[in-house]
């Protein structure tokens, strides 16, 4: 048996430069922390030669070309695991439509899991390019590359796209007090959100801009509050989808409750509101009644956490 952890993670600044069709061009750049909820895949071999996967849903099938289950069908192709196998998901939260990585989380970790079960060590930087394979250009998904490098990684990180992908590592022990995740209620499916977005070169270059110029500072809680309320207005002008009347509302309480800044992560339009707030404004902006998300700040990636083989 073998399980993997693999960590959900908050998107910071920066998102959409990590699409493709801008960073093959451009250059592409996001801040992004993985958090302590996890994504837990167990992986067991099976008596006989039945494929059993378990989530939401069970299935049992006795082919992978029959797996409905989209990216572990692709993940047994390309890890070449055929039959007599057991994969089961379990979830710290409900993460689906959540916003913070999940199914990317996913992706990493089956593939983290089938890869050690087969005996092969990996690399962190091979999983993420192979869960990008799967999410991108196998399922055709319309998002980026940031997620699956983060959560293949772990840490708080500014993560840069190029012709390579960097994953710089950035100390973030004056900000990590500061985060707080609040839940707007609703979740969403973010291929209908990143659907409607558009790639808008000078509003993206402005996103990445705004990164680098504030770099050496970039963990002062002041500097990153602004940075994430200059993003949020970036990212309303990319895609009139990400907010409604609710999320502004929202957005405009937790302000005047005395936080810094804030901003829906991942694709929008539902999911969580991160906030950055002074530790002694905390209690006012949980005085407001929205459920809190709380968490702390993981520097791990996806692990290995139980393997008896």
């Amino acid at each position: 048996m073998i399980i993997t952890a693999t960590p959900l993670r908050v998107s910071l600044l920066g998102g959409n430069t990590d699409f493709p069709e801008y960073f093959e061009k451009h250059g592409g750049a996001v801040l992004t922390t993985t958090i302590d909820k996890y994504v837990y895949c167990i992986v067991k071999k099976r008596f006989d030669d039945e494929i059993w996967i378990n989530y939401s849903i069970k299935e049992k099938v006795k082919r992978v070309e029959d797996i409905k289950h989209d990216i572990v069908r692709v993940a047994m192709k390309m890890v070449g695991i055929k039959k007599g196998i057991e994969i089961t998901f379990l979830s710290d939260i409900p993460s689906e439509g959540s916003g913070l990585g999940s199914s990317s989380a996913v992706a990493v970790g089956v593939l983290n899991a089938l890869y050690t079960y087969k005996g092969e060590n990996v690399s962190a930087n091979y999983l993420a390019k192979q869960a990008c394979y799967i999410e991108i250009v196998a399922l055709k998904k319309p998002i980026g590359y940031q997620d699956q490098f983060a959560v293949a990684h772990g840490g708080f990180n500014l993560i840069e796209f190029t012709d390579i992908v960097k994953v710089l590592p950035i100390d973030p022990k004056e900000i990590e007090d500061y985060f707080m995740l609040l839940y707007t209620g609703k979740t969403r499916k973010s291929e209908k959100i990143l659907s409607k977005m558009k790639l808008d070169k000078e509003i993206l270059d402005k996103v990445k801009g705004e990164i680098y110029q504030k770099l050496d500072n970039i963990t002062d809680p002041t500097i990153l509050g602004d940075l994430l309320e200059r993003y949020w207005v970036f990212k309303k002008l990319l895609n009139k989808t990400v907010t409604n009347k609710a999320i502004d509302k929202m957005h405009t309480n937790t302000l005047k409750a005395g936080a810094w800044g804030g901003k829906i992560v991942g694709a929008g339009g539902g999911g969580f509101m991160l906030l950055v707030v002074t530790p002694e404004r905390k209690k006012d902006v949980r005085a407001l009644g929205y459920k809190e998300l709380p968490f702390k700040l993981s520097k791990y990636g996806s692990r290995v956490i139980f393997n008896i083989t």
